[in-house]
């Protein structure tokens, strides 16, 4: 037994001996190593923010007086020139009020006429002359009275721009007020967003943006800030600021939600 004994702590000493030198014979991996190229680019930094689109230009058309209308000269979605007639309400009381008054205002001037030329020669008194000159002033004055109210019932497009669905019909009567149809610009479009006070000194007029719309994922619109506003949102300590984008096909409607980056200027990080 006792040779049993030292013979297997002769073998385990062998094993641990040769154990240990192993041990000692074992050498570490070396480190890998990477590398990357480094590049120059021109990218910016950006801030993100999430604006509205409106138009530069934007008004529900209304009727200024209350009348019938008479005709409507233009179709839902369709484009409007700076001066267009749009709609007609019913005239034909005015109208022959209006040739009553010119033809008070015939008369009146020349009565004027032939006072002006007894003035001159001292056949009548001044105080004749005046009274035939405020008849005349009275004539004339009517004459516009007349005309302005027949202008108010003629609806024109007053700039340039996109219409939107008509809200009234021929024969319809409309009282002041009532809308008729949605006009506004939209070429160019401005995007209204706000960015958080400690950026102000990062924001410039003229500064370009990129603006991504809703709906139009595949489109990215630029354009540059032209308007930053002169106080800070005291509730969300927030600086309002308004891009102008170029919009030729009309694909950005005002009311859009958009996103919106700014790209600041190098140094101003």
């Amino acid at each position: 037994m006792i040779l049993l004994i030292l013979i297997l702590g002769a073998v385990k000493a062998l094993q641990i001996s040769h154990a240990i030198a192993k041990g000692k014979a074992f050498k570490m991996p070396p480190d890998a190593v990477t590398s990357i190229l480094v590049k120059e680019s021109n990218e910016s930094p950006v801030l993100q923010a999430v604006g509205s689109l409106a138009s530069p230009q934007g008004v529900m058309l209304s009727a200024d007086l209350p009348g019938i209308v008479e005709s409507i000269s233009f179709q839902s979605g369709s484009a409007a020139t700076n001066g267009q007639l749009l709609m007609q309400l019913d005239t034909r009381q005015e109208e022959a009020q209006l040739r009553t008054a010119r033809a008070k205002l015939d008369l009146a001037r020349q009565n004027l006429e032939r006072a002006q030329d007894l003035s001159t020669k001292h056949v009548i008194a001044k105080s004749a002359f005046d009274e035939v000159k405020s008849i005349y002033d009275t004539a004339l004055a009517s004459v516009d009275e007349t005309q302005a109210t027949i202008d108010r019932k003629t609806i024109r497009a007053p700039f340039s721009g996109a219409l939107g669905i008509r809200q009234v019909n021929v024969g319809q009567y409309l009282k002041s007020g009532d809308p008729i149809v949605q006009l506004e610009s939209l070429d160019p479009i401005y995007v209204n967003f706000a960015l958080p006070q400690q950026h102000l000194g990062k924001l410039t007029s003229g500064q370009e943006v990129r603006v991504q719309a809703d709906g139009l994922p595949d489109k990215v619109f630029t354009g540059t800030i032209t308007a930053i506003n002169s106080i800070v949102d005291t509730a969300t300590r927030n600086i309002q600021v308004q891009a102008t984008l170029h919009n030729p096909d009309h694909l950005l409607r005002s009311g859009m939600f958009a996103a919106v980056e700014t790209l600041l200027l190098r140094g101003k990080r």
